[in-house]
């Protein structure tokens, strides 16, 4: 059931676009609520405008002459604007630039009503939330804080699930040996029926299916110089009219540096990375290739190169044609499409399955140098997080055009920074630039002004996570640890009595039979004790049993108590 207040109103980002503005102001004004004396707030409409992107001069264009990019931004300033009591956006920073993202963020961290998003953006959402709701195997779940502490609670509660049930499994079977050895004796019908009870009561837990996640590594080729690229004073324009995108810049690239290329939409960050790939002439200066550079290309074309009646494994064996069939169903079960679904034709794949097919090509042979053109756009959280890890891992250099602030603080050690109509050389990471230089638009007094970012959450290392869980719950003490042992120990001191006292009768009676009186005496002696102590021991049973029964809400309390530790 869903229920919503009355004059409650709830603002959501349509994925169908439509527009009866006939200027870009004009749209967003629509949404704009009636103030007391009729005025519509313009000013509000403009500021948003400004900060998703659009310029004053954008203002008066006609909303179908936007780029389809720029339609989804005016959709979205168009939600923002209408200041509802609820905002529900899906994927809204697919199309944004860095710089209207960082704005976006800013604007959301300050809204002041409620906010539901869906988002593989996970600084983003870090940035501007309050909690997180994970849907993990068909369960949907609230947790409070940042994605990683979910993942975290979830990661162990799957450990203790695994844990406890194999320990269950075990402790199972060794019950059913129990009631099967003494149901038939009444005089021990209380603990074998106690021990039925509880196991009639103890849930059978199953054993959980292996979700699978992207994890992979890329090949790297030796390379035994300095400098895999040198790029001299180069410049570039489309044409002789236009301004040139890059002028004079200069810069080489060694066999570990991980360079980001940042800036605005339309800036020149692609064209700059199809000339060092020299897919483009350059106008004036020199891209230098060493002679042992072995290149990985992913650009944002790709996906449109991709054949639409090839299946993914044919796709795969074109980068490789003297490659085995078995190799390239290697690569196509690493990019998680085990068995026939390699067979799968391009033309049924979604965006993200096409980046994995893309990826998939550039593992088939060994490079030192990756170039990667938004190489997470379509992708999921967990493989954008097995992407940075795999660039993390990678042995050679690494050229990326991202706007995810994820992947700069975690990777780039070196930027090249389209900003303000220039292009520059920064050396050190993105929070170095941030501190020091700063985004231009951002300094200007009229523009929105975004304020320092919360403390960045590092990104779930899931492998690193799994070996720190292991080991937490190698150290956890269970409050019910030491009475199960003690009835583990009782058990199994009462079948070893049990296999005693059917042994000495049987020499008993062999020694009825030959008459050997002082045995018998010897014998009888022996049995009396091993009688008096399973007695004593089944009793002693039945009062841990009783305790273990006792305590067992308790323990789950603890146990729940400590999942959130």
């Amino acid at each position: 059931c869903i229920s919503i207040p009355r004059g409650y109103k709830i603002g959501h980002l349509s994925q169908h676009i439509s527009f009866s503005g006939s200027t870009v102001l004009q749209e967003a004004c629509l949404s704009l609520r009636d103030t007391e004396d009729g005025i519509y707030e313009t000013y509000k409409a403009e500021i948003i405008l400004m900060g998703l992107g659009f310029t004053t001069e954008d203002f008066s264009l006609d909303p179908l002459d936007l780029s389809g990019g720029y339609q989804v931004r005016l959709n979205l300033a168009k939600v923002l604007v209408s200041d509802p009591n609820l905002l529900l956006l899906d994927e809204p920073t697919n199309y944004l630039d860095i710089i209207s993202l960082r704005w976006l963020t800013q604007f959301l961290r300050n809204w002041k009503k409620e906010l539901i998003i869906i988002t593989h953006d996970r600084d983003f959402m870090d940035g501007v939330t309050t909690h997180t709701m994970a849907i993990h195997r068909c369960k949907m779940r609230k947790e409070a804080g940042p994605t990683d502490k979910v993942y975290q609670q979830l990661l162990m509660e799957e450990e203790i699930h695994e844990k406890t049930r194999v320990n269950d499994d075990k402790k199972r079977k060794e019950t059913e040996e129990f009631i099967n050895r003494f149901r038939a004796k009444a005089t021990r019908a209380r603990a074998v029926q106690s021990r039925v009870k509880a196991l009639q009561k103890k849930d059978r837990l199953e054993k959980l299916t292996e979700i699978k996640n992207l994890d992979f590594a890329f090949k790297s080729a030796a390379f035994t110089g300095k400098l895999l690229m040198e790029v001299n004073d180069i410049s570039f324009s489309f044409d002789n009219d236009s301004p040139p995108l890059i002028d004079g810049l200069t810069f080489s690239v060694g066999k570990k540096d991980r360079i980001a290329i940042i800036g605005k939409n339309g800036k020149g960050k692609t064209t700059l990375l199809n000339l060092l790939a020299k897919e483009l002439k350059i106008k004036t200066g020199t891209v230098r290739h060493h002679d042992q550079l072995q290149m990985a290309y992913f650009g944002q074309t790709n996906i449109n190169r991709l054949t639409l009646h090839k299946t993914i494994e044919e796709e795969i064996m074109d980068v490789h044609p003297e490659g085995t069939r078995g190799a390239a169903r290697k690569i196509c079960g690493i990019m998680m499409f085990p068995g026939d679904n390699a067979l799968k034709k391009i033309s049924v794949l979604s965006g993200g399955e096409k980046s994995r097919v893309l990826l998939g090509k550039l593992l088939v042979s060994p490079s030192n140098m990756l170039m990667l053109d938004e190489p997470t756009n379509h992708l999921d959280m967990e493989s954008g997080d097995s992407l940075v890890e795999a660039i993390d891992d990678f042995n050679g250099s690494v050229i990326i055009v991202t706007h995810s602030e994820m992947m700069l603080h975690a990777l780039a050690t070196r930027l090249i920074v389209f900003d303000n109509g220039k292009v520059i050389l920064f050396d050190g990471t993105y929070q170095d630039f941030l501190d020091r230089v700063g985004w231009k638009s951002e300094n200007n007094s009229g523009a929105p002004r975004v304020k320092k970012s919360r403390p960045r959450i590092k990104s779930v290392n899931k492998k690193q996570l799994r070996r720190e869980r292991a080991s937490l719950l190698k150290k956890k003490s269970n409050p019910m640890d030491a009475l199960q042992r003690r009835i583990d120990e009782a058990e199994k001191e009462i079948v070893k009595l049990e296999e005693n006292i059917e042994h000495d009768n049987r020499e008993i009676i062999e020694a009825s039979i030959k008459g050997a009186g002082e045995t018998i005496k010897i014998l009888s002696k022996k049995l009396h004790v091993s009688r008096s102590r399973l007695d004593s021991l089944f009793a002693k049973l039945d009062l841990l049993l009783m305790e273990i029964e006792g305590g067992t809400k308790e323990f789950k309390e603890k146990l729940e108590d400590s999942l959130t530790v």
